[in-house]
């Protein structure tokens, strides 16, 4: 089972994810939290420190900022519920780092997601409701999001967009 969330910021998007990671661990599947996040300054790491200390004990967290298909296909059990939270920070990490979401790992996710074992469920900011961005770097990250977004939908057994703390299915139940 695949779900993509979606959802802007400060949506209530990963408060859902994590309400589904926990009913799945109270009917006795374990759960991998797979942060992409990275503390590059003072205020991620309040909001990386935030969502760690949301988190039950009994989470056991990933950190990749990088190697997520990797990383799924290592984590991937039957019994077991994965959280990637989240996809928009993935995807700037690889921008970041110069490597094109395009390109290997972004095919190496899309060639993953439909195999993985277990409950897989993957939150990301949508980002392409707004203005077009003012600069080419900002751009290339709306236009490359916007597309794995798409990909990602296609594959998904279920799409949600959560608004307001309230959430909308798009696809799936």
């Amino acid at each position: 089972m695949l779900t993509l969330i979606l959802g802007g910021a400060r949506s209530g998007k990963s408060a859902h994810a994590e309400a589904m990671a926990r009913e799945a661990e109270s009917a006795g599947r374990s759960v991998v939290y797979i942060a992409t996040g990275a503390a590059g300054d003072e205020e991620m790491a309040a909001r990386i420190a935030h969502h760690r200390m949301r988190r039950p004990a009994s989470w056991r967290t990933v950190e990749e900022p990088i190697r997520l298909a990797d990383t799924l296909v290592r984590e991937a059990r039957p019994d077991r519920f994965l959280l990637v939270d989240c996809l928009t920070l993935w995807i700037t990490n690889l921008l970041l780092a110069e490597l094109s979401p395009q390109a290997a790992e972004q095919a190496a996710l899309l060639q993953a997601l439909p195999g993985l074992p277990g409950e897989t469920v993957l939150v990301s900011n949508e980002v392409g409701m707004g203005l077009v961005a003012a600069d080419p770097l900002s751009r290339r990250f709306v236009d490359e999001t916007g597309r794995l977004h798409q990909a990602i939908a296609a594959l998904a057994d279920r799409v949600v967009l959560v608004a307001a703390g309230c959430v909308l299915p798009l696809k799936g139940r």
